[in-house]
């Protein structure tokens, strides 16, 4: 049976400040002069998740807590400009939100503000069962209470996915969503050994994918028990920010995923839309479209000598 959407989005909506600072760490200082300026702006992972999805031509839904303040209004515009549908369930302690410090290479740093949830919050099990049951696959955000949706939508069905990003590993609060997911996305940021990260995911879970980005190192992909290094993909214009490359790596993977490809070209996918939204300003909503990112896929896989499965696969899509 058809499906009305193609990935379900549970969490990640929130609102970043943008602060653009001469360095990072932040040398200690009385005040500091910002230019070009600071910009509150919505799009936290879930936000540009459903954005590279849909700009890649997937239909998606996401559903989150959001207030009834200035930040849940910029997320609300933010989905409705763009034609992204959006369930909202009424969070009384606000929206989430966050500061981004961000250096002249692009790095970042987020302080995000804790004070926005409460331990009994919950997205309403009738509203997440019947989202399951139009959605051929979910994209769980780490963010509370995402968690406790995961029986619901093991139970209808639904592959899953995650995002860790900067997990170290060890941290509890993580491993309901690394155990229970199918497809795991992380960083490699706070990880001494990537590949026994990876390995533990899939020896205690149920992942039979897990990827773990590493900036300009590339990526390292662990499929069925075997390790791969995934290449870095040179950015088309010179790196601005970024915020969001995980995100959008993301998307790049399940536009594959979803379509059938091998890990590894899900992951070249991946690359090529990370390598994208480093480009893109941190003030900036913007993501690949699907003609481009095959466009340069094909291109790089014309490059690694594999252009004839790249031709072949790009049609396909």
């Amino acid at each position: 049976m058809s499906k009305e959407n193609d990935v379900l989005v549970l969490g990640g909506a929130g609102v970043d400040t943008i602060v653009y600072v001469p360095e990072l760490p932040l040398p200690y200082a009385d005040s500091h002069m910002i230019r070009p300026g600071i910009t509150a702006r919505a799009g936290q992972t879930g936000d540009f998740v459903v954005l590279g999805l849909a700009s890649l031509g997937l239909r998606t839904h996401h559903i989150d807590l959001i207030g009834d303040d200035h930040e849940g209004d910029l997320v609300r515009a933010f989905h409705r400009d763009r034609s992204l549908p959006l369930t909202e369930v009424p969070q009384p302690l606000g929206t989430k939100r966050a500061v981004n410090l961000v250096g002249p290479d692009g790095r970042r740093l987020s302080l995000y503000d804790d004070s926005r949830a409460a331990e009994s919050d919950r997205l309403p099990e009738a509203t997440v069962r019947a989202l399951a049951g139009k959605s051929r696959h979910a994209h769980v955000s780490i963010t509370y209470p995402c968690a406790f949706a995961l029986p619901l939508l093991r139970e209808a069905g639904l592959t899953l996915s995650t995002d860790l990003h900067n997990w170290d590993g060890v941290n509890p609060y993580h491993e309901p969503f690394a155990f229970e997911a199918d497809l795991v996305f992380l960083s490699a940021t706070a990880l001494a050994d990537p590949s026994a990260t990876l390995r533990r995911i899939a020896e205690h879970g149920r992942a039979r994918v897990a990827v773990a980005t590493d900036g300009a190192a590339g990526a390292h992909l662990l499929v069925e028990g075997e390790l791969t290094h995934v290449p870095a993909i040179a950015p088309p214009e010179p790196v601005v920010d970024s915020n969001g490359a995980g995100d959008a790596f993301a998307a790049g993977f399940l536009l594959g995923w979803l379509a059938g490809e091998e890990p590894a070209r899900c992951a070249l996918f991946g690359a090529v839309a990370g390598a994208y939204a480093c480009t893109v300003e941190a003030t900036r909503a913007d993501a690949i479209g699907r003609e481009l990112l095959l466009a340069r896929v094909a291109e790089w896989e014309a490059g690694a000598g594999t252009a004839a499965g790249a031709t072949t696969g790009a049609a396909r899509l």
